[in-house]
């Protein structure tokens, strides 16, 4: 049996970027940078006014308030700045480009205007409301790095320095396999002893939520040649292959073994934490194979620690490991020493309650959470008040 940190240190390890490739900025949501983005010419590519107001210059003040000056011309988005004339005051907007010459805005509700007269009941200051030409990012500044997933505001940065398309890394292709007699589609009509197959259909949404294209596949019969056939499939198909159920010790677990006469070379198959233990890494050539278990807390409980970092790191993610924080603990914690401990609660601020029914069976706990209590191994549990690392579940 091999320990969460060095299950981990494998898992991430063994993933290589699979490849990059150009999409348009309309397709790029969700997918990781696989380039550097610099800006070609200074954010923003000129001086601006940052106010509805008069474009000024400050050495035309120092007397008595108000100063009087002519108003001379009108600057405008979209258009070159008119000529600025030393005592005078130029109309400009939000936005719009500040004349040489100016060198400080007043805002219109410090002013008061009678026809071409401008009086200013303020003193400003040089830049005062001035957005400077390259504030945002100078020529040949680094807007974004390799390894950065880019959500909405991401790609409106890349739209500001001009990039319509973007190199990306390449989506892994992920097969997800279900394996058990008992299992049948949700909704379909039920059979003695059956249950709706649900793991693939959460397994499913995390993998595409990283970022990856998915196929959920059938679930497999607990029959040796049946799972032989099916994950030979799924391998030649696939950057990785996700199984769940049958990878423990029992007569009726036929994964593992199935595994291993595909070709698949296994790392590990047991991991010391709670739920989730019989845990198997493994690959074929280039195809990684992570095999969960099949009781729906540790199959999704392990996705969510070992699946999801693998997917990160096929995409030549930044952050591959799941977001992190210090939690108080609201009633205790208990376990038995030897194995690093995950127990779904609800957070309310930086409080944590534990939720009853940790079963690895259960099938709501997760669903109710928001955050994967750590308890270390080596721990005998935690009391009321404590502080402990969490895994928050949400954006994961």
């Amino acid at each position: 049996m091999i320990s969460f940190d060095a299950a981990l240190a494998k898992v991430v390890q063994a993933a290589g970027l699979l490849g990059t490739e150009r999409v348009a900025l309309s397709d790029a949501h969700g997918r990781v940078l696989a380039e550097t983005v610099r800006a070609k010419t200074p954010l923003p590519p000129h001086d601006y006014s940052a106010m509805d107001g008069y474009a000024v210059n400050t050495a035309d003040f120092g007397g008595p308030l108000p100063v009087t000056l002519p108003v001379r011309g009108e600057s405008r988005t979209g258009r070159v700045a008119p000529r600025f004339e030393r005592g005078s005051a130029c109309r400009i907007y939000t936005g719009a480009p500040i004349p040489d010459g100016a060198d400080a805005i007043v805002m219109q509700e410090d002013t008061t205007r009678t026809g071409d007269v401008l009086a200013v009941q303020t003193t400003p200051t040089a830049g005062e409301h001035v957005r400077r030409r390259g504030e945002d990012l100078p020529e040949n500044a680094v807007a974004l790095e390799t390894g950065t997933r880019l959500g909405a505001i991401q790609l409106g940065l890349l739209a500001a320095v001009d990039r319509a398309s973007v190199d990306v890394a390449r989506r892994p292709r992920v097969t997800v396999m279900a394996t058990g007699d008992e299992l049948r589609p949700p909704g379909s009509e039920p059979r003695p002893a059956s249950i709706p197959e649900s793991n693939g259909v959460a397994i499913a949404a995390l993998a595409r939520e990283a970022g990856a294209d998915v196929v959920v596949s059938a679930p497999a019969k607990d029959d040796p040649e049946e799972t032989r056939a099916r994950i030979r499939a799924a391998l030649d198909a696939s950057d990785v292959l996700v199984t769940i159920g049958g990878v423990s010790v029992g007569d009726h677990d036929v994964v593992r073994p199935a595994l291993e006469a595909a070709g698949v070379t296994l790392e590990f198959h047991k991991v010391a934490i709670k739920p989730g233990k019989p845990l198997t890494l493994g690959r074929r050539g280039e195809t990684h194979v992570l095999g969960l278990p099949g009781n729906p807390v540790s199959a999704q409980v392990t996705f969510l620690l070992f699946g999801l970092p693998l997917l990160r790191a096929l995409q030549g993610a930044r952050d591959v490991l799941p977001i992190a924080r210090r939690v108080r603990l609201s009633a205790p914690i208990r376990q038995k020493t030897g194995r690093r401990g995950f127990y779904a609660a609800t957070l309310a601020g930086d409080v944590a309650t534990p939720l009853r029914g940790q079963s690895s069976g259960a099938t709501t706990i997760l669903a109710w959470a928001d955050a994967l209590v750590v308890v270390p191994e080596d721990s005998e549990g935690l009391a009321a008040g404590d502080v402990a690392d969490a895994h928050l579940l949400r954006g994961s």
